[in-house]
């Protein structure tokens, strides 16, 4: 089975089984036991047990299942600093068609992600924090290989009031869709680079590819893209000018925050869709 197993109250019970059956099992080997199951795998063969944790860790919060607490790794595998590179900074300052045509370059490992590390947490304000579960790194370079930004697409949000009532998906729905919906939650064009209509042509290029790279990457794509503006920092004109669809506001709380004891700066919500019967392939899940 190459994609991803429909949520239902057999495949729920059969999850719950093997959690009471395997008391001493963490979260990971309980993901790759299921994978085995289910034959759940990548075009290449590989368990797919990262997007099943991804999965079971939404099941967990729905209060459809109860994982086991994650093992703690505090002590054993400390967060290894980010290297600061000097990079080139001299200015870039040019029509659009001086560059293009634009170099869209993954980031996996090795130097281009030291490289991509480095230009996120020196540069955009909220530093490069860190990626759980599936997640897309790209470099943005002129023809000549000049970097020019950088965007880092994660895991969706779990609830939002404004962007699920938009796509009108009740809890089960959206517990199975977020897997096709990724959050784009980090968009950086480098300090020094000022290019008129750049920041809309790089959205519109990585919308055109995000779906055919998750799937070589991840054995499924992607129907929706969201993220989520700062309104009291930026316009989101760039957005708006890639089609992007303004659908709501967030209420100012984090994602665990049900208390609203926590207040956060109020965002834009943008969504969007990569197909053309969104809505339907969502809800059908």
């Amino acid at each position: 089975m190459l994609t991803r197993p429909k949520v239902t109250d057999e495949l729920i019970e059969q999850i719950r089984q093997t959690i009471e059956e395997n008391p001493s099992w963490g979260r990971k080997r309980i993901s790759i036991h299921l994978c085995e199951i289910w034959d759940w795998r990548v075009p290449g063969g590989q368990l797919k047990d990262i997007s099943c944790r991804d999965m079971l860790r939404s099941l967990d919060k729905a209060g459809k299942i109860k994982l086991p607490e994650p093992q703690s790794t505090i002590g054993l595998h400390p967060r290894k600093e980010i290297e600061h590179r000097q990079h080139n900074e001299e200015p870039v300052s040019s029509a659009l068609g001086e560059l293009r045509p634009l170099r869209v370059e993954v980031v996996e490992r090795g130097e281009t992600l030291a490289e991509f590390k480095s230009y996120i947490d020196r540069y955009h304000y909220l530093g490069y924090g860190r990626t759980v579960g599936e997640n897309m790194k790209y470099i943005i370079r002129s023809r000549d290989g000049t970097a020019l930004a950088c965007l880092l697409f994660g895991s969706a949000a779990w609830s939002c009031r404004d962007r699920d009532s938009f796509i009108g998906w009740n809890n089960e729905q959206r517990t199975a869709g977020l897997t096709m919906t990724t959050n784009s939650t980090r968009f950086l064009v480098l300090p020094w680079v000022s290019v008129p209509h750049l920041a809309s042509h790089v959205l519109s290029l990585i919308s055109r590819r995000i779906s055919e790279d998750w799937q070589k990457k991840y054995g499924h794509g992607l129907v929706l893209l969201e993220t989520f503006v700062e309104s009291g920092r930026f316009r989101g004109t760039c957005y708006r000018a890639a089609n992007w669809i303004l659908v709501g506001k967030t209420a100012g709380r984090g994602r665990d925050d049900r208390r609203n004891l926590k207040a956060l700066p109020v965002k834009d919500i943008y969504l969007l869709p990569l197909v053309r019967r969104w809505r339907e392939t969502l809800l059908a899940q």
